[in-house]
Parts: C-alpha cells; structure tokens; sequence
C-alpha cells in the first residue's frame, strides 16, 4: 500500500521565461518556463492533440525542485499560425520536443502527458528513449482506430444526449461524422467553422467528467480554443494520429526499461480503461493506478491528486 500523503495542486506560480520557438515550416511555438531551473526538468505534453497548455499544468509540480516546460504544439494555444494543420503532424511534434531540449540546453528530462499527450509522450520515447528520464502518462490513448471510432460513435453508449448534438450538427448520415467534420471545420468561414468547433468541443468537453460540470463557455477565447483543438484533432483522426496501427505498443521494447506511472479514471468514457490495462501488461515496470471516483479529465480531484503523488515520487527517487 502507497504511504504517500494525498496533496492535491501546488499553489500558482508564473513562468520565469517565456518565448516563441522559430520552427520550420514558418511555425512559431510558444514555451515557458518554471520552478526551478536547477531542478528535475519536466516537459508538459497537453492533449487534443490542438489543446494547448493551461496555467494550471504548472501546478502539478513542485516549484523548488522541478523545472518545468510548458509548449504549446504546432497550431495550438499561443503556438502559431493558430489552428494550423500544414506540416502537423505526429513526427513534426516529435522533431518539435527535440528542438525545444536541445535549445534548453537540457539533457533527459521526465516527460508527462495524458490523453493525447500520452500518445505524443509514449511516440516521443521510443524515438528518443535516451532523452527520457521516466514517464508520468494519464488518460491513455494509443491512437488506434477502434479508439478514433469510440469517440467519434462509441461514447453515445454513455452520453446519447451529448451525441445526439454532436452527430446531428453535420446534417448528413452519422457513418460520415469525422468526413462531414473535416470538411465544416476547415471551410474559411467563421460563420461555418466557429459553430463545427464549438459543437465537437462541447461534445468532448461534456464527456470528460464523471460528474456534470455545468453550462460550457461561449465565444472569445473559447472559441479560439475549440477552432485550435478540434481542427487540429479531426486532422489527426483522419490520418489516423499519424501512427502505423500497433506502433505504440510493438515498440515498447524502445522504453519498458525507464519507469512509469499510468493514472487512469475508472469510469473514463473518453479513453476506456481497457487501453491504460493494455500499456501496463506491455510494460513491466510500470505501475498503473486506477482512480476509483473519477472520468476523463486530468482536473478530476482524484486524478489530479495521482498525478501531483506521482511527480512527487519521481522526484523523491531521483534524489
């Protein structure tokens, strides 16, 4: 049994630096940096993929012995041009993590993400095994097109009302969604494309708690957010997250020596459980939690509490 104190968020902090990283292709992404920066590094991989970071990721660290990176991929958040899909694509983020150590100056650093931010974190490894001090992952997601089809159709099993939106938004047969999709998300008119994005996040956001959370938000910088996220994740769910099926998990053999911690909520319609049992079973040394009261989102109290435990840890073992 884990003795360790339950603690949930560490108190806001602003980034020391921030910057915007010239990329190729004519991107710019935006990073920053906190805490410590003689401290453990930590890299920051938020999900969507197009969701962008959020003050509230630096929480899930200690200050005084972590340095913690926050970026912002490749058309999202602050990252620009915003809600791009040119040259987007899950090689460009991994190349992208790459540039961003090697211009830090940092040599390893622990890489923690869930949902998409898993994907990205567990694709980053096994390309970069060397750079990865160990893994904090949350909310598993491998990419798989049986996992694409589930949130594009399987989640009405759970939430029919918050389907029934969603599907009904395109006005065409509901086997065309990620298609129909597509195409409303990246017509250039605002008065098309707005509605389509805030629909599907609406759709997702609604699904992503065990318990409702209430009116979701409209226009200003929700708006930017949800053209970002879902543009960008209807683009990476068209080509298949930009994965060879199987890749994530036949090349666990790159990492399944560097240690891991895997927190999953019990009732996660976004990302059945089935997934994070999956990864475990693949990877020996991992331990995975399984958050009992708790759904999808990382600010689930349970599961922000895991995460910010296991940061924790990881920086009490490393000394």
């Amino acid at each position: 049994m884990d003795s360790t104190p339950e603690r949930d968020l560490y108190p806001h902090i602003e980034p020391y630096q921030t910057g915007m990283l010239a990329l190729n292709d004519n991107q710019q992404m935006y990073f920053e940096l906190s805490g410590n920066p003689d401290g453990v590094p930590v890299v920051f991989l938020h999900g969507g993929p197009g969701a962008g970071s959020s003050p509230t990721a630096r929480r899930f660290f200690d200050p005084s012995r972590y340095h913690i990176i926050l970026f912002d991929q490749r058309g999202a958040g602050k990252s620009l041009p915003a809600g791009s899909i040119i040259a987007n694509t899950t090689r460009h983020l991994i190349n992208d993590m790459e540039q961003l150590r090697l211009h830090l100056g940092i040599d390893k650093w622990l890489v923690f993400g869930g949902s998409w931010g898993s994907t990205l974190a567990i694709a980053y490894g096994q390309a970069h095994h060397q750079r990865c001090l160990g893994f904090i992952l949350r909310g598993i997601f491998l990419g798989e097109a049986h996992e694409i089809n589930w949130f594009l159709h399987g989640m009405n099993a759970f939430f029919p009302e918050n389907w029934r939106e969603f599907s009904s938004h395109t006005g065409v047969d509901n086997k065309n969604l990620l298609s129909s999709y597509g195409a409303l998300l990246n017509n250039p008119d605002p008065a098309i494309h707005i509605p389509a994005a805030r629909t599907w996040a609406h759709y997702e956001n609604s699904c992503s708690t065990l318990l409702p959370t209430g009116a979701m938000p409209e226009g200003g910088a929700f708006d930017a957010y949800a053209v970002s996220m879902a543009r960008i994740e209807a683009h990476y769910f068209t080509n298949s997250m930009f994965l060879a099926p199987g890749q994530l998990l036949a090349g666990m053999d790159k990492i399944s020596h560097l240690p891991a911690t895997i927190i999953h909520g019990r009732y996660d319609v976004i990302c059945p459980i089935v997934t994070a049992e999956k990864l475990a079973q693949a990877w020996p040394g991992a331990v995975l939690e399984i958050i009992s009261n708790a759904g999808h989102s990382a600010m689930e109290p349970g599961i922000r509490c895991a995460l910010t435990r296991a940061a924790d840890r990881f920086q009490a073992a490393s000394g």
